[in-house]
């Protein structure tokens, strides 16, 4: 057995059974030993963003780890940005990277970089197999890494030598890390802040967004009459009919600030203290007062479902019935709009879809107009590296093919990975495109004002993606996917109940 089989057989062993792959000639002994050993699922994509965020996608839903194959330094630097989102999302991965071969390194051939210094800014783990024999022992602790709370991504450099050499072993599964629970006397002090009638916010994120989770957010905001709220950009939600609905953080600094106005406390279950995506000059980076309290309930890393149930019980919070809702039954109609969109999302999205939202401005009805649809998840993209929405959409349609994944996407962020859409018209997904396509980059244009910038012909030509237009038809087309445009409400309802209803995947250009 070689150093590539013997890591194949290890990741298959300790659950990893999908890999999402963009190989080179470093890599080619990985490729061999998939066809030596079944049940390994490796799915192409035809650039690293793709494979990165695909991986990340996959762990949001199936609550496990797939693995990347990578193609040296460079690979993995194309890869980084959809990785360094993955991170935001505490998403595991298992990020093989292959190399040089170990006596090859000497002679600094072009594709010769440094891999580990590339992967540890967006790692949990990282580390070099120098030695055969190291290989499956090296992978199980990669999966143990991944998968310890909150989760992360474990890099795993595979030279090329190492790969080929004969003497590799399987290594078992390691034993799971139990998330830690909360101190009693963290409980009783937030307990107490609570009880003191100064307002509170209890912010909430991570694995505290999950069901059984968020009735212990409500109860305990219901009993105390904290405000509870979720960041801006969350990893996943649970949502829509017969589930508590949380409300987000707006986005603008100003909105937030309003929002947050008169807060005493902020209370951290899993989420970090609440700050502005981007300073703005004479502005505070904090979206609540200065004068205010943070305390920390709960980090990332503790069992956040614990610590909310166990408050709730501390605080003798009742239980509570999430208000049952009817459907909606009212299509968008009259001109284009966002909140004439997210009317018909609300009526038209399937029973346990997979909502895939890098809509930017032009959905900002979106999120608040779909709390009535039928129960789903909802999926953003926690680090703000933009063309996340594709590859994002692909992976979870994979995690979960007896699902329809529904990708609203902007037009320009969609321009950074469309080879996406390749990959979900090889592998068959069951995924809805939708791309809102104002041709320009409009929330540089709002942002533009907010930092007080001025700007003539020349700054607003950076800003416009016309001249010429982009043909999302022809894109997807062109990549095997069928797809058509509409400019009319009425189009786009014809359009999205058709594409929900067909396999494989289909792509909606609505032009707003």
């Amino acid at each position: 057995m070689n150093g590539a089989e013997s890591l194949v057989r290890t990741l298959l062993e300790g659950g990893v059974d999908t890999c999402f792959a963009n190989p080179g000639t470093s890599e080619m002994h990985f490729v061999a030993a998939l066809d030596r050993v079944p049940g390994m699922r490796c799915v192409l994509g035809l650039f690293e963003g793709v494979v990165t965020g695909a991986a990340d996608g996959y762990a949001r839903i199936a609550g496990k780890p797939a693995a990347t194959l990578l193609h040296c330094g460079p690979g993995l630097a194309n890869g980084l940005a959809n990785l360094h989102n993955a991170r935001r999302a505490n998403s595991p991965v298992i990020n093989i990277i292959g190399d040089h071969a170990t006596h090859h390194r000497q002679y600094d051939t072009p594709l010769t970089a440094d891999v580990e210094g590339w992967a540890r800014p967006v790692s949990v783990w990282t580390r070099t197999a120098t030695e055969v024999g190291a290989v499956g022992t090296a992978a199980a602790a990669a999966i143990q890494a991944a998968c310890t709370a909150p989760g992360g991504i474990a890099s795993l450099i595979l030279p090329s030598d190492v790969s080929w050499d004969a003497g590799g072993q399987v290594a078992a599964p390691m034993p799971s890390i139990p998330a830690p629970r909360v101190s009693p006397d963290v409980l009783l002090n937030i307990a107490r802040t609570l009880r003191s009638g100064r307002p509170s916010l209890l912010l909430v994120a991570g694995r505290a967004l999950a069901e059984d989770a968020m009735a212990d957010a409500q109860r305990i905001a219901a009993a105390t009459g904290a405000q509870l709220f979720c960041p801006v950009q969350n990893a996943r939600i649970p949502r829509g009919r017969g589930r508590f609905e949380i409300e987000r953080i707006p986005y603008f600094a100003d909105a937030a600030r309003a929002r947050l106005d008169g807060i005493a406390n902020v209370i951290l279950v899993g989420a970090p203290a609440p700050a502005n995506f981007f300073a703005y000059p004479g502005k505070s980076s904090r979206p609540y007062a200065d004068d205010a309290t943070v305390h920390v309930l709960a980090r990332p890393e503790e069992d956040l479902a614990d610590a909310l149930r166990r408050l709730a019980e501390e605080l003798a919070a009742p239980p509570l019935t999430c208000p049952q809702t009817a459907a909606e039954t009212q299509l968008g109609s009259g001109p284009l709009s966002s909140a004439a969109v997210a009317q018909s999302l609300s009526v038209l999205l399937p029973e346990h879809a997979i909502v895939v939202d890098e809509a930017a401005t032009f959905g900002h009805a979106f999120y608040p107009g779909t709390r009535h649809a039928a129960p789903h998840d909802w999926l953003q993209n926690t680090g703000g590296a933009i063309g996340h929405g594709l590859p994002m959409a692909l992976g979870a349609a994979v995690a979960a093919p007896e699902r329809r994944v529904v990708a609203l996407q902007a037009d320009g962020s969609a321009m950074y990975t469309p080879q996406a859409l390749w990959t979900m018209a090889r592998e068959r997904l069951d995924v809805t495109v939708v791309i809102l396509a104002n041709r320009k980059y409009a929330i540089l244009q709002l942002e533009l004002a907010n930092v007080g910038a001025t700007a003539g012909a020349t700054a607003m030509n950076m800003l416009d993606l016309g001249n010429p237009d982009l043909d999302w038809v022809q894109i997807a087309t062109g990549m095997g996917v069928e797809a058509a445009r509409a400019d009319t409400m009425e189009r786009f309802n014809e359009l999205f109940a058709m594409a929900n209803r067909r396999p494989g995947p289909f792509l909606i250009e609505l032009v707003v």
